[in-house]
């Protein structure tokens, strides 16, 4: 994930037929995004949006931090 998407979490997403659905925006505060939704709503009132919270923001940066605590363990280990 780059970290443009991880500075903005909340996503504006349009639900489509088919389990489909396509991201209209990201913002970095849920405010943003669900004053975006209300706009959206009111303009395209047929269409079901939703916000979410892009969680593979959190799971990424936790991976590379047991990444690093595993290494750093290593090395430890390794110098006794």
């Amino acid at each position: 994930m780059q970290y443009r998407d991880r500075l903005n979490p909340w996503l504006v997403v349009r639900l489509l037929p088919k389990m489909q659905r396509v991201v209209i925006g990201r913002f970095r505060s849920r405010s943003d995004a669900d004053g975006h939704l209300q706009t959206l709503r009111q303009l395209i009132p047929q269409a079901i949006f939703v916000v979410i919270f892009d969680g593979e923001c959190q799971t990424a940066n936790a991976e590379e931090d047991d990444t690093a605590l595993d290494e750093a363990n290593k090395c430890c280990k390794s110098s006794k």
